[in-house]
């Protein structure tokens, strides 16, 4: 895939996501979505080793 055509994909799936959450849910899928990304970064990692 072309990286500006995922960037603009994420972005827009972000967007959608984001339609009709407060702020407290916006807040809870931020940092779910963060540990879900480090987590899967780490288990990449420690799949190289």
């Amino acid at each position: 895939m072309n990286p500006c055509a995922f960037v603009n994909f994420i972005s827009l799936l972000a967007c959608e996501i984001a339609k009709d959450k407060s702020q407290d849910e916006l807040a809870i899928l931020s940092a779910f979505f963060t540990q879900l990304g480090d987590t899967l970064a780490t288990i990449a990692a420690l799949n190289d080793n």
